[in-house]
């Protein structure tokens, strides 16, 4: 369910890239198939770690004690369909494939996007693993924010143009807060069971829902105002991008649930259009699930469609 947050951006850099002079086809779809190597492997670290670090069933025992939590986020080991061992040695295939990739690339574009994967790469797997384990020290939206988006970006750009685009550098910030949004969201939904294992999220870390709330405005928000930057003050922008405040309204309505969520956590909410498709829902409503997943969902949503919107302002700029 995560891809998408990784190949958008990677598919926008590269949209944004098209008219360098120095384009490569060939190098712009294998950077992309290196990003979803990369994160498919992370995530199996991720995993791996994770489960390593407390027990694999952690969340199942808080809900039978009657906390609201998620539960089943590996359940691959909980029904023994793989073991940790194997989880590991996918995730060292995964990420050996990424790398080798990345040599492909560098041969052809040179030493700097050897410093993007290296940072990526110690970054990602410090994410969860020892030792500094940095989704444990209130690190972790930050981490996603900045890996699946920033240098998601610049990378998959620089591998398909050879040079650094001050535009996808730009447009690269709100990507990256709209990818930690997410996550952020995630953790704020999370913030009780995750304090209780000891799990310092950036909502854990900040303790206080008023502070979560008033950070998440600033997540939300910052794209827009990025947006305006590049337009009006750095003129690295067109007009054209104003057509990303066509989202205003969803984020809107995405920080008042997330308000909802604080002061009556027990309120329902339905889908609505403008927050865009929820697959399955019948499903979740069915599992309990759909307090936690109409916020992912319209969290996902905001950031592929405004992904989607640069594409489109892309192409156009293109054949016109």
């Amino acid at each position: 369910m995560t891809l998408p947050q990784s190949i958008l951006p990677a598919i926008t850099a590269i949209c944004l890239s098209i008219h360098a002079d120095n384009f490569v086809w060939w190098l712009a779809v294998l950077a992309v198939l290196g990003v979803i190597l990369a994160h498919l492997g992370l995530n199996l670290f991720d995993d791996y770690f994770d489960t390593k670090k407390k027990k694999q069933n952690y969340r199942e025992e808080l809900v039978h004690t009657g906390m609201r939590a998620r539960i089943g986020k590996t359940p691959y080991l909980l029904s023994g369909a793989a073991t940790e061992k194997q989880l590991l040695i996918a995730s060292c295939i995964f990420c050996g494939l990424a790398v080798l990739i990345g040599c492909v690339i560098f041969w052809f574009r040179g030493i700097n996007i050897v410093y993007i994967a290296a940072i990526t790469a110690f970054i990602g797997i410090q994410y969860s693993a020892p030792p500094l384990r940095l989704s444990y020290r209130g690190m972790g939206e930050v981490i996603i924010g900045v890996v699946f988006g920033c240098l998601n970006m610049i990378g998959v750009g620089y591998a398909a143009s050879g040079a650094f685009s001050p535009e996808i550098m730009l447009l690269s910030i709100p990507v990256g807060f709209l990818v930690m949004n997410i996550v952020y969201i995630h953790s704020i939904l999370d913030y009780i069971p995750d304090k209780m294992v000891g799990k310092n999220t950036l909502a854990v870390l900040l303790g206080n829902q008023k502070a979560m709330l008033v950070l998440l405005f600033f997540v939300l928000f910052i794209p827009f105002i990025a947006i305006l930057v590049g337009i009006f003050w750095l003129n690295i922008l067109g007009l054209s991008y104003l057509f990303v405040f066509l989202l205003l309204p969803m984020a809107i309505s995405l920080f008042k649930m997330m308000i909802d969520f604080v002061k009556t956590p027990e309120k329902k909410f339905s889908p609505k259009f403008w927050l865009g498709a929820m697959e399955n829902w019948d499903s979740i409503v069915e599992n309990g699930l759909d307090w936690f997943m109409i916020r992912w969902y319209a969290a996902r949503n905001l950031v592929s469609f405004f992904c989607l919107i640069i594409i489109i302002i892309s192409i156009v700029s293109i054949l016109v």
